[in-house]
């Protein structure tokens, strides 16, 4: 007959484990988006990776080649967890979901904003990987699909609220979901953050008075259209 203690104790050493390896992994994650924000995909190697992770180069090449590093690095940034599925089907996704009207686009805003703050330059190297290595650009193809995805299921989101339409058609709804994107994107993240120096308060109710106007179709309730005056 098994020993009761026998079994506890490798139950607990078979969790530790798994703990154990899910840190390594994260670790291993975060320097790989470190090493790739600073030095580019091409300048990165995977001894770049171990020597900022603590690690070995071959703990390294057991969680995956250089691409799928780059591609889970950026969603464990952007999502804090690496995995396919996107925003909408994640804990992080159905939390903003569940917010009130008045809070659910600051909320998402939020989110995107800090997301966006996390992968600066992370996301230029993602690009500049894939105009020159056809495998990273099917991973960013797939990472782009999943973007798409993710902002029409916003806009579902808007609709159901009563706080874009009725009656949307596809057409309609994709153009939104467009818009939304392109108001949100890494690209706007860089321009008005990175690169003019806007304070994270002041990208956010930018974003939350430009989704007013432009997906919404109303003066915001909630904010004062920025001033011109003082960027910063």
């Amino acid at each position: 007959m098994p020993d009761s203690r026998t079994s506890a104790v490798r139950s607990y050493n078979s969790t530790l484990r798994a703990e154990q390896a899910a840190n390594t992994r994260q670790r291993i994650l975060d320097a790989a988006a470190a090493c790739f924000a600073r030095s580019g995909y091409a300048g990165t190697s995977l001894a770049d990776i171990a020597s900022e992770a603590g690690v070995s180069v071959e703990t390294v090449k057991l969680s995956g080649p250089k691409r799928s590093l780059l591609l889970a690095a950026f969603e464990q940034a952007f999502a804090g967890s690496e995995g396919r599925e996107t925003i909408a089907e994640r804990d992080i996704g159905q939390g903003i979901q569940q917010l009130d009207d008045e809070a659910l686009v600051p909320g998402f805003v939020h989110f995107v904003a800090e997301a966006n703050r996390r992968t600066s330059g992370l996301w230029a190297g993602f690009l500049s990987a894939a105009s020159s290595d056809p495998l990273v650009k099917e991973e960013l193809d797939d990472l782009l699909e999943r973007r798409r995805a993710d902002f029409l299921a916003s806009v579902d989101v808007l609709e159901g609220r009563g706080m874009v339409g009725p009656g949307l058609d596809d057409g309609e709804r994709r153009e939104l979901a467009d818009i939304l994107s392109f108001l949100v994107s890494p690209e706007s993240h860089e321009q008005l953050v990175t690169q003019s120096g806007w304070s994270k308060e002041r990208y956010e109710a930018w974003l939350v008075d430009a989704i007013a106007r432009l997906v919404l179709g109303r003066q915001s309730a909630s904010s004062t259209p920025p001033s011109t005056a003082h960027p910063r």
